[in-house]
């Protein structure tokens, strides 16, 4: 009997991270390349704990000025990360100020703008606090975003590994947001929805223009399944420069729906009786030239997968048991836990994983050699840069510690095996069903404190309870609205 060669299930575009392309208008003389493109302004941006997108534009005869100082950068307060409505979250301070740093390799010609380009940047002390000076990393700031993701790729790279990340951007695009009014009705993948010379097809064919110009890997978009949902699928890049790119992809899309008199909206719930809106994230794991530090031995009598290589099992193993006290990072509004939903292709409600299962949390897929899990547990309201730390952090715990896949996979829905059969599978984490039960679990959770920085966690959750209380408005339709504007 013939055998099956791994040609013939190789299936699919297949990505490694010494073949991905890094966007040249970051590369080189950066300033001088922009200018050749016209480009006349500076969008010095950053987003902050609530996930709103803030930039400074500078032009760009400023900006090189401000780059030949000694040390660039621009001032900003301390409680730029924690600003909610017209108040600063509890814990925060008006008093102090960040430099908040340019990063050229950031930069990107923004299709939507095209005089202007936007750069993302890092949070540093002015000065070194008295209980960091003398140190290496005396500037370092614990609650920068960008910061915190950058050093967990770092000890990534430290233990063997790598990682990349591709993003489905989901959106519904709207005519009227008071009374929702979307701009069609059509469904998942229907021609329909994207009629040439309609609203809808120019919108999204000047948005994938924008993002060719702005040297983002376009794979596809179409269609979803609620009136006006759309989803773009953009490549895989590290995990830094994809959630650069998320915070580019998001902007894009919005200005580029404003300019045809659209809203565009990525709140995870806005109609009660369709699907909801989620930003899936694929990411794959993928050995550095040094040997893992400690790669885990198969354990036969727990794992049957034996299409994953050790650091994927390893990785999925502590990605999956953490699942619970990530979803705070990951799943950030209360309207996110409206799409958390069992038997209705979101997530499910239990930390599971499934090969090919959109009823998973982590949906195993790709062909053997060239897996990637998808991460369903995350949302369009997520600062993209605190979730890919989160849930790459978590993974690599067990990486660290060599951790073999003990969680079995589910196939279905696991709401409807016995209890029995869940707990014989390891499927014993549930994921939290409010958003203040999310916080509750990654304050108690001492993993993801080591992990994300026990400051850090003090102060984002702070601020996810502050943006909680400013969306509630007096009646539902005012916080269903508020949801709607502000995401």
């Amino acid at each position: 009997m013939a055998t099956t060669s791994a040609s013939q299930v190789a299936f699919g575009l297949q990505y490694r991270p010494a073949s991905v392309e890094l966007p040249t208008s970051g590369q080189g003389d950066v300033l001088n390349f922009l200018q050749s493109c016209g480009v006349g302004y500076i969008r010095l941006q950053w987003v902050d704990y609530t996930n709103i997108t803030r930039y400074r534009v500078i032009p760009l005869s400023a900006f090189r000025d401000l780059m030949s100082a000694p040390r660039p950068g621009i001032g900003l307060t301390k409680a730029t990360l924690a600003i909610v409505g017209a108040s600063i979250a509890p814990g925060f301070s008006a008093t102090g100020e960040y430099l908040y740093v340019p990063d050229l390799s950031s930069a990107r010609h923004c299709g939507y703008a095209r005089t202007h380009a936007s750069l993302m940047g890092w949070f540093e002390e002015k000065l070194p606090t008295p209980e960091n000076a003398g140190r290496e990393d005396a500037l370092k700031v614990p609650l920068c975003p960008r910061g915190l993701l950058r050093d967990i790729v770092n000890k990534g790279k430290e233990l063997g590994v790598e990682f990349l990340v591709g993003v489905e951007t989901e959106f519904i695009l709207l005519k009227s947001t008071e009374l929702i009014v979307p701009v069609n009705d059509a469904p998942w993948s229907a021609s329909r929805a994207l009629l040439s010379g309609s609203l809808a097809e120019k919108c999204l064919e000047e948005i994938a223009e924008s993002l060719r110009v702005g040297e983002i890997e376009l794979l596809m978009y179409h269609s979803e399944a609620a009136p006006g949902q759309y989803e773009i699928v953009t490549g895989p890049l590290p995990p830094l420069e994809a959630a650069d790119a998320v915070v580019f992809t998001r902007e894009t899309i919005v200005n580029v729906a404003a300019k045809h008199g659209l809203h565009a909206t990525f709140s995870p719930r806005v109609y009660t009786n369709n699907c909801g809106t989620a930003a899936h994230a694929h990411i794959s794991v993928h050995p550095t030239a040094r040997p893992p530090a400690r790669p885990p031995a198969p354990n036969p009598n727990t794992n049957k997968s034996t299409t994953m290589t050790p650091l994927e099992r390893s990785f999925l193993q502590s990605l999956v048991r953490n699942l619970p006290s990530s979803a705070a990072f990951t799943l950030p509004t209360a309207a996110s836990y409206d799409r958390v939903r069992d038997g209705i292709w979101s997530c499910g409600t239990y930390a599971c994983w499934g090969r090919d299962n959109r009823e998973a949390a982590v949906r195993l897929t790709g062909p053997p050699g060239a897996h990637h899990f998808e991460v369903r547990t995350i949302d369009g309201t997520a600062n993209p840069h605190i979730a890919f730390a989160t849930l790459i952090g978590m993974g690599l715990v067990g990486i660290e510690k060599g951790l073999e896949l003990k969680i079995e996979e589910v196939e279905g829905s696991a709401v409807d095996l016995r209890a029995e059969e869940r707990e014989k599978r390891g499927v014993v984490g549930r994921l939290p069903s409010t958003l203040s039960a999310a916080r509750h679990a990654a304050r108690i959770d001492s993993t993801i404190n080591d992990v994300l920085g026990k400051e850090f966690v003090r102060g984002y959750l702070s601020v996810n309870e502050a943006m909680e209380n400013f969306l509630k408005g007096s009646t539902p339709s005012e916080e269903k609205l508020k949801n709607i504007l502000t995401y």
